[in-house]
Order: structure tokens, then sequence, then C-alpha cells
């Protein structure tokens, strides 16, 4: 688990390129989305409305990033974890956990019942140790992704 204090906030729009960076560092040290990244480098992109609309949170220690989730409210009532990604050399320390959480806060504090995703199928034993369950399969532009929800509760994990 994180062994040093992790804060999770939203997004300043002037990060949006330290997050990007972030992104294509965890999707290129991740043997399942390397060659697809490689292949499809437009793919790393933050939209600005969501960091605008305060739907992309990021985890910090001491001032640096070590990682990120987005959110978009879908049409339906509910959310949608739209992206999450951490440090590489952070993984399995609990920064992706803590981001979860604040994604399902925002869901409860949007008066959803579920925050959804598609989850790419090696990344199933996370998504379910966090809660989320598979409930179908849907094809994507990368390849199988998992329709994967969890449900909201009540508000929890990390600040705002």
């Amino acid at each position: 688990m994180v062994s040093v204090a992790v804060t999770i906030r939203t997004a300043r729009v002037d990060e949006l390129e330290s997050l990007e960076a972030l992104q294509r560092r965890a999707s290129l040290a991740n043997p399942g989305d390397r060659e697809a990244i490689l292949a499809h480098p437009e793919a790393i992109v933050i939209p600005l409305n969501q960091l605008t609309d305060g739907q992309v949170f990021v985890a910090e220690s001491d001032g640096s990033l070590l990682g990120f989730s987005a959110v978009l409210d879908r049409e339906d009532g509910q959310t949608e974890l739209d992206g999450l990604f951490v440090e590489p050399s952070l993984w399995r320390a609990g920064v992706g956990r803590l981001l979860v959480e604040r994604a399902k806060s925002y869901g409860h504090d949007h008066a959803a019942v579920w925050l959804h995703v598609v989850g790419n199928p090696h990344a199933e034993g996370f998504y379910e140790a966090c809660g989320f369950v598979t409930y179908g399969s849907q094809q994507t532009e990368f390849g199988p992704g998992l329709l994967m929800r969890a449900a909201v509760g009540p508000r929890g994990g990390g600040a705002t």
C-alpha cells in the first residue's frame, strides 16, 4: 500500500501536458496496452472539457503527480470511469484504488448509483478488488473490453 501521504484533488487545466505524459508512460509500461499506443499515439488525449468540468482527479505527494482518474457523466444518470493511470513505479501501491474511490465519490455526489468502466481484460483483477463486477463485454477500438460496474455507495475515499 501507499507509504507516503497522498492527496487526491481536482486536476488543473495547466496540468494537461503533465497528465498526458503520465498517461503515455503508464500505457507504454503495460504490455497489454503498449502495442496499441505505439500504433496509435493520438489515443493519448485528455479532453479539455473534462478538466474544466472538474472531472479529472490527481493523486499527488509533495507536489509530484502519482496518477489520475477521469470520469464522465453518462446519459443514463450514472458515472463512468473514463481513465485511470498511475506512475508505473507505484503500481500495486494503492494509488489506483484511491483514485477509484474518488471517482465513486464523484458519482455519489452526482446522484449516480453505479460507477461503470470498460476495463481492459488484463486489469480485471484490479477492478474486482475495487468492488467492480463484470456484466458484459464490448468491442473497443483497441480490442475487447469488459463492461464492469461498482456501486458508488456513500461518500468516501479521498479529498476533493
